[in-house]
């Protein structure tokens, strides 16, 4: 279970690869917004505006008689500026501020540092105190100067993110939330993808039509149109061969008629008794050969119908199974088998009668030799959830659960079979119940004994 998981997240997908290029990219972005902001933050810009020393300079000229209340006010916007700034949990890194005024210092921030100098107004400059770097600036009106400090070097980096906080906050906070919605954002717009896929999927090793989806999106659109037209060669190739196989075994029909003619009158003037079993061999051998270029001939045509040769018509099942059973009745009595049919009900199939001829015959020739003299071959009909269902039930040897699935392919024949055959029967069958759009399967026959086959076809619209 863990290995399969393991797996299934190793295999690339195209969604992973687009998430993992949209998180790439807004990572990219994130760099960069950082790196703008140590940029900012390492220029002359300062987490202090002009505005504020500007005020911070009103508030001393304007109390410079009142003395007392000049300090309260001046400590008051001390505060003020560590508040705005957050730094109550780390109070090294908030700003500091001294005030001065014709040359005598009125106001310094508690933890301020002695014996700064500014180099003049509106520049940045970083001075060191105590081996300790400091970002100063300061602004001069009249004979009053304000200097505001900030802690420089490697501290500057932390200052400037809480100050610019609001440029990378959004972009954090955002980066695990936007990984639900690109993975939505992507399948869904995969969805015409899945579409082709699904179709293509559901098609089977017959069906050559052109894809019925018809995506609107020009990436997509090339490739449907290049596997429409795949399948349309596919199914050129496909049918120059199917007509190929078709006109041969139609041409080996005619030698062998002949060659059983000859045999025949070959056979009535030959008195020798090695002749007479030289020319039944040969005549055995011509029979196997004529019957096996018929029922190439019939997989061939049914194949042919199945691509869109002949439109389906209403075929009544039931009249079709009876006049299919007396026509066999003779070899039934020549095995001396008993062919009885159950069938009470009309029932009617869309679909081609020569197909349905081949899938009666094949079933119910395949019940007769495999039966054992003195028994009874039953075919009974009846209807089911809109379907017709077909049942041949022998009481032959039957075939082994293990080879159900194999005797539908071509030429394949169950080990140990007495019978002889080409193993087209079964291919035939199914390839009709295909065309049909129908079902078989195979059970074991009443009693545990024989072979029943089931066929479930369509019914017809009334």
């Amino acid at each position: 279970m863990m290995g399969r998981f393991w797996a299934m997240l190793r295999r690339p997908t195209l969604v992973r690869r687009l998430m993992v290029a949209q998180m790439l990219m807004l990572t990219v972005l994130w760099s960069l917004a950082v790196a703008y902001v140590l940029v900012e933050g390492a220029g002359e810009a300062s987490n202090v505006t002009r505005g504020v020393l500007h005020a911070i300079v009103s508030v001393a000229d304007n109390l410079a008689e009142q003395p007392q209340r000049q300090e309260q006010s001046l400590r008051a916007i001390d505060e003020a500026l560590r508040e705005e700034f957050e730094m109550g949990q780390v109070p090294e890194l908030a700003p500091r501020i001294l005030v001065w005024r014709e040359g005598k210092l009125v106001y310094k921030s508690p933890d301020a540092p002695s014996g700064i100098r500014s180099a003049g107004p509106e520049h940045m400059e970083v001075v060191y105190v105590k081996g300790q770097a400091w970002r100063s600036r300061s602004l001069a009106e009249g004979t009053t100067r304000v200097t505001v400090l900030e802690v420089g070097g490697a501290w500057q980096f932390f200052i400037t993110i809480n100050s610019r906080g609001y440029y990378l906050l959004p972009l954090l906070i955002s980066l695990p939330f936007l990984l639900m919605p690109a993975w939505l954002s992507i399948r869904l717009a995969m969805r015409p993808w899945r579409k082709v896929a699904q179709e293509v999927a559901a098609r089977g090793p017959q069906d050559l039509r052109p894809l019925a989806f018809k995506p609107p999106h020009g990436e997509l659109a090339a490739l449907v149109d290049n596997i429409n037209a795949l399948l349309q060669r596919v199914d050129a190739s496909a049918s120059r061969e199917r007509s190929f196989i078709a006109d041969a075994t139609h041409e080996l029909r005619t030698p062998l008629a002949a060659m059983r003619v000859n045999v025949e009158a070959l056979q009535g003037q030959a008195h020798d008794a090695r002749q007479q079993e030289l020319l039944d061999g040969i005549l055995n051998s011509g029979n196997r050969a004529a019957r096996l270029v018929g029922q190439l001939l019939q997989l061939t045509r049914s194949e042919v119908q199945a691509g869109g040769g002949e439109l389906p018509r209403r075929q009544a099942l039931d009249t079709l199974l009876q006049d299919r059973l007396a026509a066999l009745s003779g070899l039934a009595q020549a095995c001396d088998i008993e062919l009885e049919l159950q069938a009470s009900v009309s029932l009617s199939v869309a679909g081609q009668r020569e197909s349905l001829v081949s899938l009666i015959d094949n079933l119910v020739e395949n019940a007769i030799k495999y039966s054992p003299r003195g028994s009874s071959v039953t075919v009974s009909l009846h209807a089911e959830r809109g379907q017709a269902v077909l049942h041949v039930a022998d009481q032959g040897p039957g075939i082994a659960p293990a080879l159900y699935d194999r005797v539908f392919d071509r030429f394949f024949r169950a080990p140990q079979q007495a019978q002889p055959g080409s193993g087209l029967g079964l291919s035939i069958v199914a390839s009709v119940v295909r065309q049909h759009g129908g079902t078989i399967q195979l059970h074991r026959g009443n009693g545990g004994l024989g072979l029943l086959v089931e066929v479930r076809l369509p019914l017809a619209e009334a």
